[in-house]
């Protein structure tokens, strides 16, 4: 059997301020294209589907256009709900979906799978929507669930316990923080938030393979557990990074091979770092004027309408950062400190420029200029 393994779409993102529908919507097409060129026979959305728990209009529409095509591309679709997704608002038309899709949003049915046979037999795939304690105890009153590793412990329990009955080959689905994830894999907004504890690896013991979403970023905990990461780059902590689904073979005693297939990337991301005409003007910079840009310019001060100027060559310039290649001289000392000890008026102008340009005083011809109007000042004193 052949199984793709994606997550974390995420559709009705966006990515500073722009709308990453249809870039979305292209890469979600190739990834059909590919299910069809690849004969795969079930596709599993590891949770996040959506962005929000209340999807505009245009975001139904992605996710059921997609759904319809990766059905008729041949293949068993299989979703689970994450923590960005409204369980009841994904789930309310499950029961309406056509033959061959099915939406997983009930905890207590993780340990009643979706089963798929080949000519090897059955595949059992047990779907674990994201389990928030708080909201599950009542459906394990039992059980004592504080935290992401108690419940999925107690979920997990029930998977390996109804595979002990079934026997044949299984594979599980789920939404959580795993232990051994790289800080660099490109980390959801909540977990850099402390948002959701760590689940031991452990923890997923027994399946063939355990599918799993929630880190944005491609990741392999062991041969048989693994992040697909989300499609889409929705971070410049995750550019360069490859975007891209899991393709896993299942032989007649379990899992046989897994590959990785690169998904496109509409525009790709840049970092880019230099002075600020440097930025606008130099060669080395070119490659990426039709890139998203994050721009960290490295002038002493900050400038003059930076974005403004950047837009002009990079269009999709979206954010634009100062960051000075050199730090200012430490001096402990407050703004007010600084006023008080001013002695003459050019003291006192020093202290301003100083304060409001990140550490930079004037420079020799402004001091000039300064000398030349505080003259004046003392003259029209004199005179009034």
């Amino acid at each position: 059997m052949r199984i793709l393994h994606t997550s974390d779409w995420h559709i009705g993102r966006s990515f500073h301020g722009n709308s990453t529908l249809d870039a979305l919507g292209d890469v979600l097409g190739a990834l059909i294209d590919q299910v069809r060129e690849h004969d795969v026979d079930v596709v599993i959305v590891a949770g996040d589907v959506f962005d929000s728990s209340a999807p505009s209009a245009g975001c139904y529409t992605l996710l059921t256009d997609t759904l319809r095509g990766l059905a008729d591309a041949g293949a068993t679709v299989i979703v689970t709900s994450g923590n960005h997704d409204s369980a009841a608002r994904l789930g309310f038309q499950a029961a309406l979906l056509r033959d061959g899709i099915h939406i997983v949003t009930d905890p207590a049915a993780c340990a009643t799978p979706i089963t798929v046979s080949d000519v090897h037999g059955p595949v059992h795939l047990y779907g674990i929507p994201f389990l928030e304690p708080a909201l599950v105890r009542a459906v394990w009153p039992e059980v004592t669930l504080r935290t992401q590793r108690d419940v999925l412990t107690h979920a997990m329990d029930l998977v390996r316990a109804d595979m002990g009955v079934r026997g044949g080959r299984a594979v599980a689905i789920s939404h959580c923080f795993a232990a051994g994830v790289e800080p660099t894999a490109g980390l959801e907004r909540d977990i850099q938030q402390g948002g959701v504890d760590v689940v031991p690896l452990s923890v997923f013991d027994g399946p063939d393979y355990v599918a799993l979403g929630h880190i944005h970023g491609r990741q392999m905990l062991s041969d048989r557990v693994r992040y697909a990461g989300a499609p889409l780059h929705y971070s410049f902590g995750e550019a360069n990074k490859p975007r891209g689904s899991w393709l896993l073979d299942l032989d007649a005693s379990g899992l046989q091979t897994v590959t990785w297939l690169d998904l496109p990337v509409p525009r790709p991301l840049a970092v880019l770092c230099g002075t600020l005409d440097e930025l606008c003007e130099d060669a080395r910079f070119s490659h990426a004027e039709d890139f998203w840009v994050r721009a960290e310019y490295t002038d002493a001060t900050p400038q003059l309408d930076p974005m403004r100027r950047l837009q002009r060559r990079f269009p999709h310039c979206a954010t634009v950062v100062h960051v000075p290649a050199v730090a200012p001289d430490e001096d402990r000392r407050d703004y007010r400190q600084k006023v008080r000890a001013a002695v003459r008026h050019e003291d006192l102008i020093e202290a301003f420029l100083t304060h409001v340009r990140a550490g930079e005083g004037a420079s020799d011809e402004e001091q000039g200029v300064i000398a030349d109007l505080v003259a004046d000042h003392a003259v029209a004193e004199a005179l009034a």
